[in-house]
């Protein structure tokens, strides 16, 4: 058997042709006149494209600052770190207290709220003037 030797099993079904009589005759369901009415009519809102456009709210540009900054504070360090040990973002991705973001290393801010007793050494973290005060207290340094 050869692919021009094939045949249909049934037979074509012919397609309804509506607005010529019948149960569906004259305006077919499309009601009277008008750009509704035609084949091949395209009505677009435009408005509402323009409208997609625009950010929702007052202000967009401003919180993206703080899209991959996390924040905490002195008292976690105390918990979780050793004398002199460093503090920098990959450290803290390697004791759980922070997570990538996107597959990215975050930012990092320490707060100064908590105690911290032991000197530690900061490298690539955002430190408040508080958390600053209290490390160089202590002897740590800030890098």
């Amino acid at each position: 058997m050869q692919l021009h030797e094939l045949k249909p099993i049934h037979k074509a079904k012919k397609k309804k042709r509506v607005g010529r009589g019948g149960k569906r005759g004259t305006y077919s369901g499309k009601g009277v006149k008008g750009q509704k009415s035609r084949a091949g009519r395209k009505m677009v809102p435009l408005i509402r494209e323009m409208i997609k456009r625009y950010p929702k709210l007052r202000g967009y540009r401003q919180g993206k600052i703080f899209k991959n900054l996390i924040v905490f504070n002195l008292d976690i360090l105390e918990k979780r770190f050793e004398p002199k040990e460093i503090v920098s973002p990959q450290s803290l991705l390697k004791k759980e207290i922070i997570r990538k973001i996107k597959g990215k290393v975050p930012g990092v801010k320490i707060l100064g709220t908590g105690e911290l007793k032991k000197p530690l050494v900061i490298e690539g973290c955002k430190v408040s003037k508080s958390a600053k005060q209290i490390i160089e207290k202590l002897g740590g340094t800030i890098k």
